[in-house]
């Protein structure tokens, strides 16, 4: 049953450089958008065509940039009276399930926002360090929503910077 609010959201966003459309371990694009669908099948002559159109090298965030991250999305959350429930902070791109009470591109950006100020107090300014955009997925039930827990807890590979802790399993169950 679909109610008036969503659950939370399903935020991801990506490294300026680190997921081009076409590469061979694939991306998502408009018409791949979708929480669980394919990915943009391999193309080497659009990842090619994708990569003379930077402006900038690609942007990585090792150990201590991921934890500067993280930081910045519990502290907006905590500013903004918003719910974290789950996020991953990874090299080239950032996870995120959030309940919010405004639009999730509004969330999105403010992730960004305070994410890159914060890089910039501790790396100084870059040229770029986040894709146009990101993914704004609904959960609008609470099987979508502990579903959402799981991927971004369980299924991201080696856990790096993460809330909840890559330990407390059953915060996948127990989701708000």
């Amino acid at each position: 049953m679909l109610v008036a609010n969503p659950r939370a959201y399903f935020i991801t966003f990506t490294c300026y450089g680190s997921h081009l459309h076409g590469a061979e371990f694939g991306s998502v694009d408009r018409n791949h958008n979708v929480f669980g669908a394919r990915r943009v099948e391999p193309d080497p002559t659009r990842c090619e065509a994708t990569e003379e159109l930077m402006e900038h090298a690609p942007y990585i965030l090792d150990a201590s940039a991921r934890q500067i991250v993280l930081q910045a999305i519990q502290e907006v959350c905590a500013h903004r009276a918003w719910t974290l429930i789950a996020a991953h902070v990874r090299t080239t791109h950032v996870h995120v399930v959030v309940e919010a009470d405004v639009p999730p591109e509004a969330v999105l950006h403010d992730f960004k926002a305070y994410s890159t100020r914060r890089l910039n107090q501790h790396e100084g300014p870059t040229a770029k360090r986040w894709t146009r955009h990101g993914s704004t997925l609904y959960l609008w039930k609470d099987d979508d929503l502990a579903g959402a827990v799981e991927y971004v807890t369980f299924r991201q590979g080696e856990p790096m910077a993460m809330f909840p802790a890559p330990d407390s399993r059953s915060a996948a169950k127990t989701a708000p």
